[in-house]
C-alpha cells in the first residue's frame, strides 16, 4: 500500500501525472488486507472523513490488528463505536485510547480542533436517551466539530428545551434523540433554521416497540427539514451532521 502511494507521489514528481490524476489514482487505491478485514486506508481522501471501527463483532485482537494499521499509516485519531467494557480493556493494553461507557465508544488519538462551519447541537428526550446521544457527539467531535450537549429536554417538560432557544436558533445542525413517541424531533424541528436530525431510541414501555413508534412518528414529522436515521443510530447522525457541517 505505501509502495504504490510513493509510487503515485512519485511519477507527480516527475511529471508523469497531473496532481488532479494522482489524487484520483490515490482515492482509488485498494484497501489492506489483513484476512479478517479490509482496512480502507485512503477513506479520508475519498470521502473527507476516515474509516471508523464497528466493535460490535469483533474481538479485541481484531481491532487492535485494524487500529494497528491505521496508525501505521498515519491516521492520528481512531473512533470505536459499540465496543465492551472487556474488549476496551484489551486493547488499551496495546494502544492508549479513551472509553466512554455511555457510548460504549473508544477514542484512540487526540481529538481534532473543531474546523467545521458552526456549531452541532445534540438534544435528548430524556436521560436514557444519553447513551445514544453520546456515540453521536463523540462521532461529531472525532471529525472535527463543536458539540453543544442539551440533555434532559424532553416535551413532557417544555420549558426545558424553550431555555435554550439561543443554542437552537444559533446552531448550523442539531441531531434530535428521542424515545417513547419521538415528538422532540418535530418540536425542535417547528424552531430551528437549520437541518434537523432525527435518531428514534429504543427507549420507551411496550407500545414503542424497541423505538418503533419512535421511528414512524419522526418519519411522519409535520416540521420541515427533518431527517431521520435508524433506530439507536446515534453514529450515522453524528457522522451525517459532521458533513453538513463541513459543507
Amino acid at each position: 500500500m505505501k509502495t504504490e502511494a510513493r509510487e503515485i507521489l512519485e511519477s507527480i514528481r516527475d511529471g508523469k501525472i497531473s496532481v488532479d490524476e494522482g489524487l484520483l489514482a490515490l482515492k482509488k487505491a485498494p484497501f489492506e488486507d489483513l484476512g479478517y478485514a479490509k482496512v480502507d486506508l485512503h477513506r479520508k481522501i475519498r470521502q473527507g472523513a476516515p474509516e471508523v471501527i464497528y466493535g460490535a463483532g469483533k474481538t479485541a485482537e481484531q481491532m487492535i490488528g485494524i487500529a494497528s494499521r491505521m496508525k501505521e499509516n498515519g491516521q492520528k485519531t481512531i473512533l470505536i463505536t459499540r465496543l465492551s467494557p472487556e474488549n476496551a480493556a484489551k486493547i488499551s493494553e496495546v494502544h492508549e485510547l479513551a472509553y466512554h461507557a455511555d457510548a460504549k465508544a473508544a477514542i484512540i488519538g487526540p481529538l481534532p480542533a473543531p474546523n467545521g462551519t458552526g456549531r452541532i447541537v445534540v438534544a435528548t428526550g430524556g436521560t436514557s436517551d444519553i447513551p445514544v446521544a453520546e456515540e453521536a457527539a463523540l462521532t461529531a467531535e472525532v471529525h472535527g466539530n463543536e458539540v453543544v450537549r442539551l440533555y434532559d429536554v424532553g416535551v413532557a417538560g417544555m420549558h426545558r428545551l424553550l431555555a435554550h432557544l439561543d443554542e437552537i436558533m444559533s446552531a448550523r445542525v442539531i441531531i434530535a434523540i428521542a424515545g417513547m413517541e419521538g415528538a422532540l424531533a418535530s418540536v425542535i424541528g417547528g424552531l430551528a433554521d437549520c437541518p434537523v436530525i432525527a435518531v428514534p431510541t429504543s427507549v420507551g414501555y411496550g407500545a414503542s416497540f424497541g423505538g418503533l413508534s419512535a421511528l414512524l412518528s419522526m418519519l411522519n414529522s409535520c416540521a420541515s427539514g427533518v431527517s431521520v436515521v435508524n433506530i439507536d443510530n446515534g453514529f450515522g447522525a453524528g457522522y451525517l451532521a459532521s458533513m453538513i457541517n463541513h459543507l
